[in-house]
Order: C-alpha cells, then sequence, then structure tokens
C-alpha cells in the first residue's frame, strides 16, 4: 500500500509541472512613451497579462523589460496589451 501511495504522489508531482514552461526575459521598443508618467501605465498594461511575473519600463531608452512564463503568455499578447494602452511595441534588441 505505501508503495502505491508514493507512486501516486510522484505522478501528480509530474502531472501538475507543465510541459515545456519556461521563464523568459523579453526586452520591447515601446513606441508614444513623451512624458515621466508614460512608463506607469505601460507597466501596469503589461503586469495586467496573465503569466507576467516582473516589468521594467524605461522613459530614457524607450523600453520595457518583461519577465514571464512562456507557458502562461506569448510575446505576441505583451506587445497586444501595450498597443490596447496606447503605447505599440516590438521585441526590441536585446
Amino acid at each position: 500500500m505505501k508503495t502505491i501511495l508514493q507512486l501516486v504522489a510522484i505522478l501528480t508531482l509530474f502531472t501538475a509541472l507543465p510541459a515545456n514552461a519556461a521563464q523568459k526575459t523579453i526586452k520591447l521598443a515601446v513606441q508614444n512613451m513623451y512624458c515621466a508618467t508614460c512608463p506607469y501605465t505601460v507597466k501596469k498594461a503589461l503586469s495586467g497579462v496573465n503569466g507576467v511575473d516582473k516589468v521594467s519600463v524605461s522613459f530614457e531608452n524607450k523600453t520595457a523589460i518583461v519577465t514571464f512564463d512562456d507557458a502562461k503568455t506569448s510575446i505576441a499578447a505583451l506587445t497586444r496589451a501595450t498597443t490596447k494602452a496606447g503605447y505599440p511595441s516590438a521585441p526590441g534588441k536585446p
């Protein structure tokens, strides 16, 4: 009985882990940031995307660095979020 319980526990652990999920970081080039308060709006838009773990936005560089779970979201979803907020973005140079 103990062996069966151990086997069930191990199988549960492996089925609970998402397959091929990985945390990724991307740099987005963000357009339309013309004032020092724009990064707050961009950060809020990106932070609202499911799977986003960390966001850093630079007004000076017109970029956003986003760390996200690629099993929960995509680069396309991130760029849609900024565009919807009025700040079109695209993957930038690392």
